[in-house]
């Protein structure tokens, strides 16, 4: 019995939360190169979130036509709801190789400089964020920035920023299947700086 009860006694102490450490201030070193990785991140969250309501838009499927152009019309709506911040999935061009069926994934990012053909224009893009802002709205964008799609030009451009197996190959995610994407190697200076 008192084994037991020693053995409760060190998993109860095993899950008890840790006492928190303050982060240590930056150093220069950090200050010169915004690039280097850090041991954490600072999150300051912007006055504006706060118990603010925010909506998701798929603008694909948020409207029969779906475009950026047929999402805009429906802003007033949207106000009339008491949304205040628009969060897009994201809005670039969805990979081709490895496709998840025929419309594929907008987290499967082709090209991050481009806005997917399909929602319209990057004008249609601009009209929309301008259509809102104008009506009190704020706009997020979802940033796909653990993966690309295996067609995405880093692949063949920059193949060193991507995680390969003990082969070379390239390494999908390793979890469920996502096999329509590859993962960044976030320890390549390179990419963190291409990607900020």
């Amino acid at each position: 019995m008192r084994f037991v009860v020693a053995v409760l006694a060190l998993l109860a102490a095993a899950c008890a939360p840790r006492a928190e450490q303050a982060p240590s201030a930056p150093t220069p070193a950090d200050a010169a190169d915004p690039y280097a990785p850090k041991p954490f991140v600072m999150l300051k969250h912007p006055e504006w979130t706060r118990d603010a309501v925010l909506y998701q838009i798929n603008t694909r499927q948020f409207t029969p036509e779906g475009t950026f152009a047929a999402a805009e019309r429906e802003l007033p709506r949207l106000k009339e709801l008491g949304v205040d911040i628009l969060w897009l999935m994201p809005i670039h061009p969805i990979g081709e190789k490895n496709r998840k069926g025929s419309l594929g994934s907008p987290y499967s990012v082709k090209d991050y400089l481009a806005v997917n053909p399909e929602f319209g224009a990057l004008e249609d893009l601009k009209s929309f964020v301008d259509a809102a802002h104008a009506q009190g709205f704020k706009v997020i964008l979802d940033w796909v920035a653990n993966h690309s799609a295996w067609d995405n030009a880093l692949v063949t451009e920059h193949p060193d920023w991507y995680i390969k197996d003990w082969k070379g190959d390239f390494q999908p995610t390793p979890w469920w299947d996502w096999s329509d994407i590859i993962d960044f190697d976030w320890s390549n200076r390179d990419l963190r700086e291409y990607m900020t």
